[in-house]
């Protein structure tokens, strides 16, 4: 039986929160603070634009995927079959090489409890950070 393997980008040092920030939130924090060059911010512009125009955004299908109330730790993680949205992470991977910024690509077989999935990807909560609905409450 073939597994799905599940890969993500992420920061190697946890923020005050204590999740690891993945690829898209760390470069779009590097331009928020007005650190990247002329040419990062252009190709964080067209790429974003193009993951966009070409990904699911979990928000738009339930609002609650990300909602720290419910799941503090959700994390985001590419299937292996998505190869064109995967190739592309490596434009935002230099960035961060550029800036000094620790990353890791991580895969698993079973990141998480799915709280979301499409054609290119999973939204999970880490088995050790699962705090499933108490049905009682």
């Amino acid at each position: 039986m073939n597994e799905v393997v599940y890969l993500r980008f992420q920061s190697t040092s946890p923020n005050r929160r204590g999740t690891f920030p993945g690829v898209f939130g760390l470069v779009n924090g590097l331009a928020h603070d007005g650190r990247l060059t002329a040419e990062q911010e252009h190709f964080r512009k067209i790429n974003n634009a193009w993951y966009e125009a070409n990904f699911t955004n979990p928000n738009t299908v339930d609002p609650t995927v990300y909602d720290r109330a419910i799941h503090p730790k959700a994390a985001a993680w590419f299937k292996s079959s998505a190869s064109e949205m995967i190739e592309r992470v490596n434009g935002y991977l230099k960035i961060l090489a550029d800036h000094g910024i620790g990353y890791e690509r991580i895969q698993s077989t079973d990141p998480g409890r799915i709280i979301y999935e499409d054609e290119h990807q999973i939204v999970v909560v880490p088995h050790n950070e699962d705090r499933s609905p108490d049905p009682t409450e």
